[in-house]
Parts: structure tokens; C-alpha cells; sequence
């Protein structure tokens, strides 16, 4: 077919696939509202989780259904569905959204990413992902603590109170270190060091450490490869994109890193910025091994 076609029979497939499951998720979000009941909606919980596995099951789908793409995957056999994990990935199009899912849905509980508290009032969207138990973080910035230091402390505190839940339900934690996509001229203008990545941003990560604490069992390093160049989302849809590489390493977190204080201890922020920058060397040297074997 030609590629406008294929684009548009994935995007209808895309649709129809959303609104089909979010006639589910909404009714149990709505539930989950209006119920205060703790072990209620724990189960609402599980029932929200599934809903939003099997949406991204069926996206799967029509990817296959449409997309005659060559999958190279690499990924640890002992995963779990019941585990705790930080899931951590280089950005470089918003393809890598549904790369993720299609790579980790069914082998790890579904991800979560930690979301600004502004984000909960997105109309509709904000309640979903609040049934959904993503954690939503609360910011300040260090002018606002400047004027207000009895502050201090109370983001990481609300963060930890969100992640609460997580003690009981096997939880999946995704960060895109860098922060933003990949482009070359965002590489030149930041000065990164590295060949294929933009510079990593660790403190996001050490918030989310330091309010999970050692929940985490271990990290779920994910590097991913286009061969034939990044593609956009509309790429993707019309079936542009032909290969891709994915390469899931599991790791041990650090003991060391686990409950530090990355705003006002410099050791610990000094320490937990190497062991990032040495993560970052290896993900660079592996994007490196992936195009240059291509």
C-alpha cells in the first residue's frame, strides 16, 4: 500500500483502539473517584492496569498489522509482571513511547512516568492517570524556597506520599534522563560530551530514588536504535520505519544511592552525577556498537 494509505488505516486503527478501551477506563476511573474505600480501590486499581495493558496489547497489534518492520529485541528472560522496577531510556522520538511498550507490556507491570502535579487538571486525561496511580510530583523552584524555606522538603514529601501505594502493587518507573528529544542541533548548543545522547539529568532520577526509596528492585537500562534514521510519529504510521533496536540490560541500583539527599548533600549529588555520566558512557558506546554493526 502506499505509505499516505498505511498511515491512514494505522491512525484509524489507533483511534478505534483508544476509544474502544477508554469506554472501560473511564467508568472505573469514575468508581474510583467517588469510592473512598481502600481495599475497593485497590481492586479498581488492578482492573485500571489491565485495562491500560490491554489497550497497549492491541496497539501492538495493529503495529504488526501494519508496520512490516524488522523488531531486533534483546531482553533479560526473568523479567516480572510482579517486580519493581526503574525503567530509564535515551529519547529521541515520540515513537520511543510506543517502542517501550511494545518491547517491556506484558513482561513488567505497566510503566508509570512521574508527572508534574499540574498535569492532574488535563481535562479527563488528568483523572485517568490519577486511577492509574502515576505519581504526580510537586515542584518548587529555588526562588519560591528562597522566600519560602518552611518548604523545603515538602516536594519530596508529597512524592512519597504518592508512592505510597507502590509497597503493595509491583510498580514501573520511566524516566527519559535527557528530558527532551534528541536532535543534532540541541546536541551542538548543549555541548554534549556524548556521540548519540544529550546530557543526562540526574536529579530527576535521585527524586525519584529518594522517594521510593528501596522499593526499586533493580534498573531496566533501555537503549533504542533506528537504523535507517529517527522517525517521526507520522513516519511510523505510514510504515517509514523499516527496523529498530531495542536492548533492555537490568542492573543493580547502588545501596549507596538509595535514600540520599540530592538538593543539599554535595557528596551524594557529586556521586549519584558520576554513576549516571558512567551509565550514559556505556548507553553511548552501545548506540555506537548498534550503528556502526548496521
Amino acid at each position: 500500500m502506499p505509505p499516505i494509505v498505511t498511515g491512514i488505516i494505522a491512525s484509524l486503527l489507533l483511534l478505534i483502539n483508544t476509544l474502544f478501551w477508554a469506554c472501560l477506563l473511564f467508568p472505573l476511573t469514575f468508581l474510583k473517584v467517588i469510592i473512598p474505600i481502600a481495599p475497593v480501590r485497590k481492586l479498581l486499581t488492578a482492573l485500571l492496569a489491565a485495562v491500560a495493558n490491554a489497550w497497549i496489547s492491541c496497539n501492538s497489534g495493529w503495529m504488526i498489522l501494519t508496520q512490516k518492520m524488522d523488531w531486533t529485541i534483546e531482553r533479560p528472560d526473568n523479567l516480572s509482571r510482579n517486580g519493581w522496577y526503574f525503567v530509564l531510556s535515551n529519547h529521541q522520538s515520540w515513537v520511543d513511547i510506543l517502542v517501550l511498550q511494545h518491547t517491556l507490556n506484558g513482561r513488567i507491570p505497566l510503566l508509570k512516568f512521574f508527572l508534574k502535579q499540574e498535569l492532574i487538571k488535563v481535562p479527563i486525561m488528568g483523572a485517568a492517570w490519577w486511577a492509574l496511580d502515576f505519581p504526580f510530583m510537586k515542584r518548587y523552584s529555588k526562588e519560591y524556597l528562597a522566600k519560602h524555606p518552611e518548604m523545603k522538603g515538602k516536594d519530596l514529601d508529597t512524592t512519597r506520599a504518592a508512592c505510597e501505594k507502590f509497597k503493595d502493587m509491583p510498580t514501573s518507573v520511566m524516566n527519559f534522563l535527557e528530558g527532551t528529544r534528541f536532535t543534532q542541533k540541541k546536541h551542538d548548543e548543549t555541548g554534549s560530551p556524548f556521540k548519540h545522547l544529550l546530557k543526562p539529568k540526574a536529579g530527576g532520577m535521585a527524586f525519584a530514588m529518594s522517594a521510593m526509596g528501596d522499593q526499586f528492585q533493580s534498573i531496566l537500562d533501555v537503549t533504542i536504535n533506528y537504523p535507517d534514521g529517527i522517525p517521526t510519529f507520522w513516519d511510523f504510521m505510514q510504515g517509514k520505519m523499516p527496523r529498530c533496536n531495542v536492548v533492555v540490560e537490568e542492573k543493580p541500583i547502588p545501596a549507596e544511592l538509595i535514600n540520599g539527599d540530592y538538593e543539599t548533600d554535595d557528596s551524594y549529588r557529586l556521586h549519584f552525577q558520576q554513576w549516571v555520566q558512567k551509565l550514559w558512557e556505556e548507553k553511548d558506546a552501545r548506540l555506537e556498537a548498534l550503528r556502526s554493526g548496521q
